[in-house]
């Protein structure tokens, strides 16, 4: 094909991408109640499973500031929402553009690469949303420098934190598939990560601190840890570089 006709492949792709998130905003925007009382909102409620399992005592009420601050938390949380969901779309719409220029070896290893991709991106959200999230509140609802302040938290704080949690440590359960695509081209190697441990950690702590949206060091290690795990097992599934 010529390049337009990439370029008219790829805007089909994109496209369409967009429709699909655009309709699960809308479907989720008019469920207001479920998606905020039922998901978003649940870990300040002290009936969230990991409090009943660790007998927690945990109830947050959250407060607004801000006049439009819900209006805009709405459309903010619901677009998020529907970005996760339609994930395995947006990743079949990236493969149907890059299929045709692949050998048939290549295609084998994508195809792995998506799917491990798509399970590790779910199995983020999920850790993130069920595990981190919840330690996190207990902690800093728990945590005070005197008796007399009170914590009081409010929407845009636990907002910034749930999309952080939830949202990019899914993304960022994506680095052991990356690390095997790179590593069936030859671009890095299981020696390679063996050998770069201490840069690795370096860059893990690094990048968890720019993401977390706290800054302080008790949520940089919630984030780092799974990142330190999510490079041992890619360790494990990077091959080692034939030797020629």
């Amino acid at each position: 094909m010529s390049f337009w006709d990439h370029v008219d492949q790829l805007r089909g792709a994109i496209l369409r991408s967009v429709a699909y998130i655009l309709v699960l905003f809308v479907v989720g925007f008019f469920f207001k109640g479920p998606l905020f009382d039922g998901v978003v909102l649940r870990p300040t409620r002290p009936d969230f499973w990991l409090y009943r399992l660790l007998d927690v005592d945990l109830s947050i009420d959250l407060i607004n500031i801000d006049i439009a601050a819900q209006f805009f938390t709405h459309i903010k949380v619901t677009l998020l929402i529907a970005l996760v969901a339609a994930f395995p779309l947006i990743c079949y719409e990236i493969w149907r553009f890059v299929v045709p220029a692949l050998y048939e070896t290549e295609k084998a290893v994508l195809r792995k690469a998506f799917a491990l991709g798509g399970g590790l991106f779910y199995l983020g959200v999920a850790i993130g949303y069920f595990v981190v999230m919840p330690v996190l509140l207990v902690f800093f609802n728990d945590y005070e420098v005197s008796a007399s302040v009170v914590n009081t938290f409010s929407l845009h704080s636990y907002i910034s934190i749930f999309t952080a949690m939830v949202f990019l440590m899914g993304l960022l359960f994506e680095f052991p598939s990356v690390l095997a695509v790179l590593g069936h081209f030859g671009v890095v190697s299981r020696g390679i990560l063996r050998r770069g441990w201490r840069v690795a950690i370096m860059v893990i702590l690094i990048l968890s601190a720019v993401l977390t949206p706290t800054g302080d060091p008790f949520t940089l290690l919630v984030v780092a840890l799974p990142l330190l795990l999510l490079y041992e097992l890619s360790i494990l599934i990077v091959p080692e570089r034939k030797q020629s």
